[in-house]
């Protein structure tokens, strides 16, 4: 177990039943390997809510607002779009680097692992966009490291709510609608 999912598993214990999951399928449609620790997380809590704001996205999501798969799909096609007026962030001016969301909020902000060409998925760093702007942050960390940071309070985002997170932890599985 990474060191990270194990402060997430301090701060809000994980539903009693794990989650399996069979990673080809989605792997294969994003081209891509997913990081190691997101595999273990998905196991441990599954596609999310963490104090009713942000969603932690997830393959083949009971939810299907909440699936990893249509969320790439449509914010490559969304992004795609953007670039066209805006200048990309200067992680991303690299040829071959993208994104892959793996998180959303309620405002619409979005969460991305930063993919590089060359680079191991448990190397993706995060990216954090503003609901509606330009806006971009740039996170050295995985995402379970980005998560347990957030919730303890060792990282602050200003894209993020400044509600987020709650001082007692809240956490929901999502399950179908």
């Amino acid at each position: 177990m990474s060191t990270s999912l194990a402060r997430l598993i301090q701060l809000v214990p994980p539903p009693p039943e794990p989650r399996e999951k069979e990673w080809d399928a989605a792997e294969s449609e994003l081209t891509t390997e997913l990081p190691s620790d997101y595999k273990e997380f998905i196991r441990t809590y599954g596609g999310s809510n963490w104090d009713d704001y942000l969603y932690v996205l997830e393959p083949g999501c009971p939810n299907d607002n909440y699936d990893l798969i249509e969320w790439e799909d449509q914010q490559t096609e969304a992004l795609d779009g953007l670039w066209e007026f805006e200048k990309k962030p200067a992680e991303l001016a690299a040829e071959g680097t993208r994104v892959i969301p793996w998180a959303t909020t309620d405002n619409g902000e979005c969460l991305y692992w930063l993919v590089r060409p060359g680079q191991s998925p448990d190397q993706w760093t995060i990216m954090v966009n503003e609901a509606r702007g330009d806006n971009w942050e740039h996170f050295s960390t995985t995402c379970t490291q980005f998560l347990a940071s957030v919730l303890d309070g060792e990282l602050q985002s200003s894209i993020l709510s400044s509600r987020f997170p709650l001082a007692a932890h809240e956490f929901r599985q999502l399950r179908p609608v």
